[in-house]
């Protein structure tokens, strides 16, 4: 998934119009992620007790981007970032809980438009990215489960406030939503093609708020 990435914004950049010369931006965040699971149907026994649901907790983040901007405002995008957390599995209603040691890792192509001449001090942005996010191992000390790869999205935006051309501060506040699974709920039927099944989608959501240094050549 990583290679695939980066093959795909070196393209980008080498189709880019050579009457822009190509900026490249570069920078590492620290911040604060919000996250929440999902419940399952069949709750699992164990110890005598029935788990129903898994959530990543709440926790500090890190991350750090590579852009190459193939117009002064339109830049293509990897990101990478980590949320070192504890994965939490609660009984039906809360009569326990157990939690082990775990990262989620993200990785996403993102688009982002920057507001504002190339030159500007301060520029505001959004992008939105589609990637895997990746739940690793979690240590339960007796036992480790192992981790899960899924699709996932994301979307968000903040400020870029350069002190001069080649350094600044960017904060940004990002949500991504990943695909879990999908519960059977129902019927929908059509008179023309019969009936099928219809799911819910279950994502698990992560809102992160960031703050780093940006370095552009």
């Amino acid at each position: 998934m990583l290679r695939r990435v980066l093959v795909l914004t070196a393209l980008v950049a080498l189709m880019s119009s050579p009457a822009f010369a190509q900026r490249v931006e570069v920078s590492g965040s620290v911040g604060w992620t919000f996250s929440d699971g999902v419940s399952f149907e069949n709750a699992v026994p164990i110890n005598g007790v029935l788990y129903d649901r898994v959530d990543p907790a709440d926790s500090v983040s890190f991350g750090f981007t590579f852009g190459v901007y193939f117009t002064p405002q339109a830049e293509i995008e990897f990101m990478f970032n980590r949320q070192q957390t504890t994965l939490e599995v609660t009984g039906v209603g809360g009569a326990a809980k157990l939690e082990g040691d775990m990262n989620v890792d993200t990785y996403h192509a993102n688009f982002v438009y920057n507001a504002g001449d190339e030159d500007t001090p301060v520029r505001p942005f959004i992008f939105i990215g589609l990637g895997a996010t990746n739940y690793g191992d979690a240590d339960f000390g007796v036992r480790t489960v192992p981790g899960v790869s899924r699709f996932s999205w994301g979307v968000g935006g903040g400020v870029k406030a350069f002190a001069s051309r080649n350094v600044g501060f960017k904060g940004t506040v990002t949500w991504r939503p990943t695909y879990i699974k999908t519960d059977d709920y129902g019927w929908w039927c059509d008179p023309f093609w019969g009936c099928t099944v219809v799911g819910d989608a279950n994502f698990s959501n992560q809102f992160e708020f960031s703050g780093g240094v940006v370095l552009r050549f």
